[in-house]
């Protein structure tokens, strides 16, 4: 489009020099912004070290903050009595963090309503790495970003796109998904909060080359990725084609072995028939949408629920546990992983 637009532009001004001189600073600077857009910054990394024994122990929960209400509490309940069980090292959130619309603030009072005051077991006070959904976006998402927030709860730690490694057993690779789907974008009915994000396409293929880069250099057992929205889902949202067709191709290069997300509010678990990646839904940590469900291959999909609830992971060098848990901590669905006979697509 902006080629075509230049190419408009040589046609209007070829008649003056002054104007062809105009013209060729519009290309260089095009030129300029073009290379600036196409490089690539490593994502920021953060160290979690496993355990003594070399595993690693999490729970994942999305789509949860209601102040309590629609069986959160509930759920935050059953999380703090697995978590002690497991002895976590550190929740994992899939976004829609607060409920309708973000934060307002650093200082919007729903930061303590929905998850200060309302995850308080001992096992729960534990670093939880939060990625933001597409209600996020529709409050003050740097206020969700600042570091003003890790003052008034140490556990939260927020941010577009990051990563963290757990040694060489595995990285978990965050993915801010929102700014994909292109129905926000378009969408009249709500404001969202794109600074940060705009021009959308520098940042999506920017995004994309980060997530490529790291991926590639990346020698970890178990490569998992985390973002909101659904690429595979029998749920309400269904597909998000635009992580299909853009996100899902890179995971599929790369050996990804999971992807992890929430916005659909169900959990479940579908299997890819082409390559090692396991789809995992978490997003049911408080409200849920009983019996909206679509058809799906019977085949890949191992497991749906539609009410309340989380899951955990138990992650060694060579096999991985994945437990998810109704909304009163009964086990619903167990599936277990073993590295070697997983890589082996």
């Amino acid at each position: 489009m902006i080629l075509s637009n230049l190419a408009m532009a040589c046609l209007s001004y070829e008649r003056t020099r002054a104007s062809r001189v105009h013209l060729v600073l519009v290309v260089l600077l095009y030129c300029i912004s073009s290379e600036i857009s196409s490089s690539f910054a490593e994502l920021q990394r953060f160290e979690h070290a496993p355990k003594d024994d070399g595993s690693i122990r999490f729970l994942v929960v999305g789509d949860w903050g209601r102040r309590g209400f629609y069986n959160q509490s509930k759920v935050a309940w059953q999380m703090g009595r697995i978590g002690e069980k497991l002895d976590i090292d550190f929740v994992i959130s899939t976004g829609d963090n607060f409920y309708g619309d973000g934060l307002k603030g650093v200082n919007d009072l729903a930061f303590l309503d929905s998850f200060k005051n309302i995850y308080t077991a001992k096992s729960l006070q534990k670093q939880w790495y939060s990625v933001l959904g597409n209600h996020d976006y529709r409050g003050n998402t740097e206020a969700q970003l600042s570091p003003a927030l890790r003052n008034i709860d140490s556990r939260w730690l927020c941010l577009r796109s990051f990563i963290v490694n757990a040694a060489e057993i595995a990285e978990f690779f965050f993915v801010d998904t929102t700014p994909f789907a292109i129905k926000y974008v378009t969408d009249k009915r709500h404001q969202y909060d794109w600074s940060g994000v705009s021009p959308h396409g520098a940042y999506i293929t920017n995004l994309l080359k980060d997530l490529n880069v790291a991926l590639r250099k990346s020698s970890a057992k178990w490569k998992i990725v985390i973002g909101h929205h659904t690429i595979r889902s029998a749920g309400h949202h269904g597909e998000t084609q635009e992580l299909v067709r853009h996100l899902l191709p890179i995971l599929k290069a790369h050996n990804v072995d999971m992807y992890m997300n929430g916005h659909d509010h169900c959990l479940q678990h579908i299997s890819s028939l082409n390559s090692p990646i396991q789809y995992f839904t978490s997003g049911a940590g408080s409200k849920a949408w009983r019996g909206d469900i679509k058809e799906y291959n019977s085949e890949a999909m191992k497991f749906f629920h539609d009410g309340q609830g989380f899951m955990s992971v138990n992650l060694t060098r060579s096999d991985a546990l994945i437990v998810f848990y109704d909304v009163l901590g009964r086990v619903l669905h167990t599936w277990k992983l073993n590295k070697q006979l997983h890589s082996a697509f």
